[in-house]
């Protein structure tokens, strides 16, 4: 899964859900079951999630939409093993580079 964002200090959940391809309220939700997704809040409530935020989103992207976890795995999988973090980010740098090959592929043909 290949997760498209600028660079920025601070992202809106409709920024998340799109890159992400979900609804804003499987954000909101995940939000709430996931203790490790803190964003901040203006006055008006408008919720701003950080880099950190949006790591957190790719791991928890993985565990339950790619490897089958449930929302209790998920929530134990991350308590238990801080070293899974490290571990999705390697696969999410492959799968980067496979896109870019695919896209060279597809250039030289």
């Amino acid at each position: 899964m290949h997760i498209d964002l600028p660079n920025k200090l601070y992202y809106s959940i409709g920024e998340i859900a799109k890159a992400f391809s979900v609804n804003p309220s499987l954000i909101r939700f995940w939000e709430k079951e996931f203790e490790v997704i803190q964003p901040k809040k203006n006055a008006r409530g408008t919720r701003m999630f950080k880099p950190q935020d949006v790591e957190n989103f790719k791991l928890i992207y993985h565990l339950v939409k790619e490897r089958g976890y449930t929302l209790e795995g998920a929530k134990e999988a991350l308590k238990v093993k801080p070293e899974l973090s490290e571990e999705s980010g390697i696969i999410f740098k492959l799968e980067s580079i496979k896109q870019e090959l695919l896209s060279l592929k597809e250039a030289l043909d």
